[in-house]
Formats: C-alpha cells, structure tokens, sequence
C-alpha cells in the first residue's frame, strides 16, 4: 500500500496539525513530545517520540486516527506505563563467570602448583608500575626472590611502554 508523505501534501500536515494542538490542549501538555505517554503501541508501554515524530511525516492518517482515539475521543486520557525494562544488574552477560575472592586465590594456587604460567598471568591481580616497584623493593630488603612479582614488573613496564608509544603514535598522526 502506497503511503503519501506529508511533505508532498500540505493539507494532510495542517489537519494532523490540529489535531495535535488539540491533543496538547487537552493533556495540558506543551510540546509534541507530551502526547507520547497516552499513546500505547503493541510491543508494550507508550509511543517513542521518535516513532511520533516519524509516523507524522510517514502516516498521519495513522498517528492523527491514534491520537483522536487514545487523547482526543477519551474521557479521561490515561498515562500509558512505561514498558517494563530489566534493571542495570540484571543486563549483564549470562555466560561470564562470577569468582569471589577465596576462589580466585584458590584457582591461581592450582595454577602455580601446575606451573601454567599462562593461567598464572590471568588470574594474578594486575598490579601499578609503582606498586610493583614498592613490593619487589620490599622483597629485595627482605632478601626474598619473586620471580611472578618481577614478571609482574616487567609486564606492568612493557604496558606504559606500549602506551606511551601509542600515544606518541596518535598525536604524531594528528599532526
């Protein structure tokens, strides 16, 4: 089905016109925007005001018929609730393991205890440059050799390297 913008007619554009100054009056509202709430749409909850915004340019008869049967020719209008949303902790990805603490260290010990110095270097804590520096210096007065503190020192090394070597990379492309 072919569907006529506004743009082309001016006529269909002024009678939506009216029909939502008439809709704003009524829910005392102050912009298009206002009308957004009282409208429901089938995926649940009230019209985006983008969706308005595009329907009135797309399908006026649509959005004007919508906004007379749900603003207009109701009593009372109704605030549509919003859609129900999933709170900001509940979002996160299912498949990503939680370790506590305790499981961690367990998991890290099993890891030196089979010597995969792969795992080792993904579950050790990532430590600053300058906390790396404290604690070998500290192992050194102590007389005790590290070797995971001192790997953890040349890999906390090499990162600033790699970083500051970007950096001069981007600001010499900038340039």
């Amino acid at each position: 089905m072919f569907m006529e913008d506004t743009k082309t007619n001016p006529r269909k554009l002024e009678e939506l016109e009216s029909v939502i100054a008439r809709a704003i009056k009524k829910v005392r509202g102050e912009k298009e925007n206002d009308l957004c709430k009282y409208i429901p749409v089938a995926t649940g909850g009230y019209m985006h005001h983008f969706t308005l915004r595009k329907m009135k340019y797309k399908s006026p008869e649509e959005l004007g018929s919508l906004i007379e049967r749900f603003i207009i020719d109701s009593d009372r209008p109704l605030v549509v609730p919003p859609k129900p949303r999933l709170t900001r902790g509940a979002r996160k990805k299912r498949d990503q393991l939680n370790f506590t603490k305790l499981q961690l260290e367990r998991l890290l010990n099993m890891a030196r205890l089979s010597g995969d110095k792969e795992m080792i270097s993904i579950l050790s804590p990532k430590k600053s440059l300058a906390q790396c520096k404290r604690e070998l210096i500290h192992s050194i007065r102590h007389q005790v050799v590290d070797h995971e503190l001192w790997n953890a020192y040349v890999e906390s090394v090499n990162v600033q390297q790699a970083m500051v070597a970007a950096g001069v990379e981007s600001m010499s492309k900038g340039t």
